[in-house]
């Protein structure tokens, strides 16, 4: 593995695990046993049944084999040769490989390694959750908390050594509910909790991220200085995608995807939930309060800049603040590494922008820091912002070396 010579350790916001089988019932009340995950085995596979329905956001969740780190990064670059099957670049291993997917201590011997002292640890399977279950609230705030239990367990919140940050899971579905997990999980220690980009499911319709009613859940976070991670997950939007003659379940390694879909849906989750964010006024009743868009991409942030400055000059008496300034000031945005940074940077500003690899999905990076490759013409100063320094200040970690 080359590393890039830099001068201190970098710290990827963008780092997965890949859940054991038993993540969402090891601690799991037992009256939810048949309304929540369930893994079936017919002695050759095994399937996730979610509420009542298999489930196949994850088609395989014993993760064995499981894909290799950075193989699709031609795909993801548009960059395939031509007359070789996008097909043909997946390739797998074995899990019994790489301790490192599901163990913490194993997992620091490979940031060591690959020159990272701090990893913000997100879910894979359990991106795909909420949507599922979205029609059972009770069991989708009772399996979000056995979920954040059993993460506690395995990787740890925060632990002193600050290394990794494991992001506890937050449904926003019953208000009450949710303020009491933020409660539980900031006592616990977490540094970051992730909010899904989505519409949040109600028992009579959905609502608004900005809805009022979810001020007391803000308010804590922003009290606590802990910021909201929306990382790209199964947001229901397919349903679009569906009325066009698409799938209407989300299959991200699905065999035959459709083009139309991509084009449909693409990043509209993560654009209509920072639009709700602003619009709907919650970092004006809660200007502290920070929130990270991991693994969303960034082009959105063009589309949303826009339609904010639009929808302000039509109707500036419901805009009290610029929403714009509101997005520079309180939103931080971790890239594709594909994308036009430096783009990005003068329509956001460097200080919003962290560095994330998505290792060891197939989609990142097979080296994290080879991050770096796509900062040229940014000067020292400015990269060691992204590969570090916007973090520590997002996160609000103060850690004893940048060596």
């Amino acid at each position: 593995m080359i590393m890039a010579n830099l001068s201190y350790k970098a710290i990827d916001v963008d780092n997965h695990y890949y859940e054991p089988l038993d993540a969402f019932t090891r601690h799991l009340d037992k009256k939810f046993k048949r309304r929540g995950v369930q893994m079936v085995s017919d002695g050759k596979h095994t399937l996730a049944i979610i509420g009542d329905r298999v489930n196949r956001f994850i088609p395989n969740p014993t993760f064995d084999p499981i894909i290799v780190p950075g193989c699709l990064d031609l795909l993801f670059r548009g960059a395939v040769p031509e007359g070789v099957d996008p097909a043909s670049l997946m390739k797998v291993e074995r899990l019994e490989k790489h301790p490192e997917y599901q163990n913490r201590d194993a997992r620091i011997t490979v940031m060591d390694t690959q020159g990272i002292e701090m990893v913000l640890m997100l879910p894979t399977f359990a991106c795909g959750v909420e949507e599922a279950l979205k029609r059972d609230i009770e069991a989708t705030m009772a399996s979000l908390h056995a979920f954040n239990l059993w993460l506690d367990e395995d990787w740890g919140f925060d632990r002193p050594d600050h290394r990794i940050i494991a992001a506890p899971v937050i449904s926003l579905a019953d208000p009450e509910k949710a303020l009491e997990e933020v409660e539980f999980v900031l006592a616990r220690g977490a540094k970051l909790v992730l909010v899904r980009p989505a519409p949040v499911p109600g028992v009579v319709k959905p609502r608004s991220l900005g809805d009022p009613v979810h001020d007391p859940i803000w308010a804590r976070l922003a009290e606590a200085g802990v910021p909201v991670g929306f990382h790209l997950s199964d947001s229901g939007y397919l349903q679009l995608a569906a009325m066009w003659g698409g799938k209407s379940t989300f299959e991200p390694f699905g065999s035959k995807p459709d083009p139309l879909d991509q084009i449909l849906v693409d990043d509209r989750a993560i654009h209509d939930t920072m639009a709700s964010m602003i619009v709907h006024g919650v970092f004006t009743r809660h200007p502290r309060l920070k929130v990270v868009s991991i693994e969303n991409g960034s082009y959105f942030v063009y589309r949303l800049i826009k339609r904010l400055k639009k929808a302000a000059n039509n109707h500036p008496h419901l805009f009290p603040e610029d929403p714009v300034e509101q997005l520079r000031n309180n939103v931080w945005i971790a890239p594709y590494y594909e994308d036009d940074l430096s783009a990005l940077a003068d329509v956001i500003g460097v200080d919003k922008i962290v560095f994330g690899s998505d290792w060891p999905h197939g989609e990142g990076l097979e080296d994290p820091l080879s991050f770096t490759d796509e900062l040229v013409g940014f000067s020292d100063e400015d990269i060691r912002k992204i590969m570090r320094d916007n973090a520590l200040n997002l996160l609000g970690v103060k850690v004893a070396s940048a060596a």
